[in-house]
C-alpha cells in the first residue's frame, strides 16, 4: 500500500491517445486537483493534435517524461503495458494502466511487487467498478450463490486483435470477483471465432469456493447492445443493468402482500447518468494523493486476468481440438 510520495497537486500525462486515451486526456484537463502536462503517442501529429486539444506539451517518447509527471495513465494496446508500466514505476511515478493489466501473470506479478516495493499507486482500469449502479448495488450484495451476466456489443471492428474474453468479458469477471470475494474452485468455458482471428462470442461458468456459480457471457457480435447482471442471494434477488443504470431488487418482507412472489417486495432504483472515466481518474488521483491504496489494486487486476486466461486457454484447446481457429 502507498505510504509515501504524496502529493499535493499530482502532475499528470497520458501515454497512448487512441480512442480511450483521448478522453483520458480530456478528463484531467478539466480536473482542478491535477496538472496534465503532458500527453504521449509514438504518432506525432496525433500526440500534437491532442496536446493542442488541451493546451498541453505532446511527447513522442514515454520516457521524456521522467522527472516531469508524478502520475500517469496508460492508454496503449495491451502488449506494451508491462514495458512502459515497469519503466514509470521503476522513475517513481504512480500509474493508472488500463485493463488488462498485463499480457501474462508473470508480467503483472513484476509490477505488483514494483509497485509495492516503492510505495507507489499501481491501478487497474476496471472501469465499471465506478459505474454508479454498480457502486450503488455493492452494499446489497450478500453472499450470492448464482449470478449470470451477458455483455454483448455489436461489432465496432475495434479491440479484434485481441479475444473477447480481454476485450469484454474481463469486466464482469473483475465485477464478479469482487461481489463474491472468495477464491475460485473451477472454470468451464467454451467460445468461438466468428468475424476475427480471435474468439469473438465466449461463455463461461465460474464455480467459487463458497459454492457461488457465475455464467457468464461476452460477444462483440451481437445484433444489440447489452450489459446486464443478475444475482441471486439468501431472501432476493438483483438485476442490473450497466447501460440504463438501472436496478431491480426483489427481497424478501415480513409484510403478508399479493405480490406476483408471494412474501416478496420489488424496489426500483434509476441512476442519472454518471461519468464512470471521470469517476476512476479522480479516484486515481486522491489515491495518489492521499496516499491510500486505489479502488482497483494491481492484485485485483492479477485476480481479474488470471480468470480471463484460464477462459482463454480453455477457448483455445478446444479449438485446437476441433480445428476451429
Amino acid at each position: 500500500m502507498p505510504s509515501n510520495n504524496c502529493l499535493t497537486k499530482p502532475r499528470v500525462a497520458v501515454i497512448g491517445t487512441g480512442y480511450l486515451g483521448q478522453y483520458h486526456a480530456e478528463k484531467y484537463a478539466a480536473m482542478d486537483i491535477v496538472e496534465l502536462v503532458g500527453v504521449v503517442d509514438t504518432d506525432a501529429e496525433r500526440a500534437a493534435e491532442i496536446a493542442h486539444r488541451h493546451n498541453t506539451k505532446a511527447f513522442n517518447d514515454f520516457r521524456a517524461l521522467f522527472g516531469h509527471v508524478d502520475a500517469v495513465s496508460i492508454v496503449t494496446p495491451t502488449p506494451l503495458h508491462f514495458e512502459i508500466g515497469r519503466a514509470m514505476l521503476n522513475a517513481g511515478i504512480h500509474v493508472l494502466i488500463e485493463k488488462p493489466i498485463t499480457t501474462s501473470l508473470e508480467e503483472a506479478r513484476t509490477l505488483i511487487d514494483l509497485a509495492e516495493s516503492k510505495h507507489l499507486v499501481l491501478q487497474v482500469g476496471h472501469l465499471e467498478r465506478f459505474n454508479p449502479a454498480v457502486v450503488a448495488v455493492q452494499d446489497r450484495i450478500n453472499k450470492p450463490m448464482f449470478i449470470e451476466a451477458h455483455r454483448l456489443s455489436v461489432y465496432k471492428g475495434r479491440s479484434t486483435d485481441v479475444s473477447v474474453v480481454l476485450d469484454l468479458m474481463i469486466h464482469d469477471i473483475d465485477i464478479i470477483l469482487n461481489f463474491v470475494g472468495s477464491e475460485v474452485e473451477s472454470i468451464h468455458a467454451s467460445g468461438a471465432a466468428v468475424v476475427s482471428d480471435h474468439c469473438d462470442i465466449a461463455n463461461a461458468r465460474i464455480a467459487f469456493k463458497t459454492g457461488c456459480v457465475a455464467n457468464i457471457t461476452a460477444s462483440r457480435i451481437s445484433t444489440k447492445s447489452q450489459r446486464k447482471i443478475r444475482l441471486f442471494q439468501k431472501n432476493g434477488y438483483i438485476a442490473v443493468d450497466f447501460a440504463k443504470r438501472e436496478i431491480m431488487h426483489i427481497e424478501q418482507t415480513n409484510i403478508p402482500n399479493d405480490a406476483l412472489i408471494p412474501g416478496m417486495e420489488v424496489h426500483q432504483s434509476c441512476f442519472p447518468e454518471g461519468d464512470a472515466l471521470e469517476a476512476e481518474l479522480r479516484s486515481f488521483a486522491a489515491a495518489v494523493t492521499a496516499c491510500h491504496a486505489p479502488v482497483v489494486t494491481g492484485r485485483m487486476g492479477y485476480q481479474a486476468l488470471a480468470v480471463a486466461l484460464d477462459v482463454m486457454d480453455q477457448i483455445d484447446a478446444a479449438a485446437r481440438r476441433f480445428g476451429e481457429f
